[in-house]
């Protein structure tokens, strides 16, 4: 494999890593293994890598892993606080907030066949940037949470609510969301959140059972196929207010009692 697509020079270039193997780029989150949130350095990464991406029709498959010891951990909550005392009338909040928007958007509407390769845990903005993915496997250790509600947040980021509602079903979004509960690799695989689960050792094979193949698909075939799919899923979100949830979340964030985002 060889690297390329480098982060863009102005954002921080150790939040993700790529490395291309033939029409597969693999991108990988937290490459010096310090922190497993998801920064606004790798939100921004992670949008100009999809966004150059139209430039580069060789790339078919785009597979999303991290080189930490969980997927992800979900967003920065520091830099959330940081950016509301920075700027108490919430707009920098906003302009963080919208970012996971446009990162999820550019995720579902890339050319390339998307696969979120997950271990550990996957917590809150993790679980919806993997539920953005068109493919996901999981380690059989996996462990799933979306804690907003615990942290006194809505669910209201990236418009993840929409999209695991349409993958996985309303009624056990629903309970999952409200009750903050832990659930494991095999519970997401029954929900739909997961399409295989695997021993960790055998992730890398259950991900290169998908992309050999996809590799030798015809690349028109690839991206009708995948503009269909995605206009049907979007189709079926008919009332999606995803673009509010910058608004949602700054809102909840800059009252004063909801400062304190440090417990679930």
């Amino acid at each position: 494999m060889n690297d390329i697509l480098p982060a863009p020079a102005e954002h921080s270039p150790g939040s993700i890593g790529t490395e291309q193997d033939g029409p597969v780029l693999h991108v990988r989150l937290n490459p010096a293994q310090r922190d497993d949130q998801l920064s606004v350095a790798a939100l921004d990464n992670l949008t100009a890598l999809l966004d150059d991406l139209h430039e580069r029709p060789d790339i078919r498959v785009v597979v999303l892993s991290s080189a930490g010891e969980d997927f992800c951990l979900g967003a920065d909550r520091k830099e959330y606080l940081a950016a509301l005392d920075a700027d108490r009338t919430g707009t920098t909040m906003r302009r963080i907030a919208d970012k996971a928007h446009r990162l999820c958007q550019a995720l579902e509407n890339t050319h390339a066949v998307t696969i979120a390769r997950l271990h550990g845990k996957v917590i809150g903005a993790g679980l919806a940037l993997a539920a953005y993915c068109d493919l996901r496997v999981g380690a059989d250790t996996c462990r799933f949470r979306m804690p907003e509600v615990g942290l006194g947040l809505p669910p209201a980021w990236g418009g993840a609510i929409g999209r695991l509602i349409s993958e996985a079903g309303v009624a056990r979004i629903r309970e999952l969301v409200l009750t903050c509960e832990v659930f494991d690799a095999a519970t997401a695989h029954r929900l739909g959140l997961l399409h295989k689960v695997a021993p960790l050792d055998q992730l890398d094979k259950t991900v290169a059972a998908w992309t050999r193949p996809l590799a030798r698909r015809s690349p028109e075939s690839l991206v009708m196929t995948k503009r269909m799919l995605t206009g049907f899923s979007q189709a079926s979100r008919t009332a999606d207010l995803s673009a509010l949830d910058a608004h949602l979340l700054t809102a909840q964030l800059t009252r004063p009692q909801s400062r304190d985002l440090t417990t679930f």
